[in-house]
């Protein structure tokens, strides 16, 4: 007998950082889990996020998401979440060490990517290591997808 998923297909979400992909070269991908709170989760599931300008710092050994924005939520009380709060991201050790390392080096940043929710039910980040473009490398991200834009356009692929 076959065990369906405890998960509703209606929580079955993710929402994305498009601006990270035309602002980085993103090297590595990571997924780290995020401790939340109970209204930062239910206003996750309803899809009140957004990435403006987050990116990911060190303190002390451990890894936490700054500028992410998950909105308050309506129907909450006093124990309601701030929704620009730094979160901690939950790696293991020689994940965070390898990542320490590389932040050191000149032009690299960890970013977040994406916002989703597991088979589990537990909100999960992707996160990239990331080095920044030049504004010549923006323009040619620009006109590849223009192209690629056009193809499809012209023959229906």
């Amino acid at each position: 007998m076959q065990q369906e998923s405890l998960i509703p297909a209606v929580f079955i979400m993710d929402i994305s950082n498009k601006k990270a992909y035309y602002e980085y070269y993103i090297e590595t991908k990571y997924i780290a889990g995020l401790v939340l709170t109970g209204t930062e989760i239910k206003s996750l599931r309803a899809g009140k996020a957004s990435f403006n300008d987050s990116y990911c710092i060190f303190n002390k050994g451990e890894l936490f998401v700054k500028s992410l924005h998950i909105s308050e939520y309506n129907f909450g009380t006093h124990y309601n979440h701030e929704p620009m709060q730094e979160r901690k991201l939950l790696l293991h050790k020689k994940e965070l060490r390898k990542l320490e390392n590389k932040i050191k080096e000149k032009g690299y940043t960890i970013v977040p990517l994406k916002i989703f929710f597991s088979a589990s039910g537990f909100a999960k980040i992707e996160i990239g290591l990331g080095k920044g473009k030049k504004i010549y490398d923006k323009r040619e991200t620009i006109k590849a997808r223009e192209s690629d834009r056009e193809v499809k356009r012209k023959y229906g692929v």
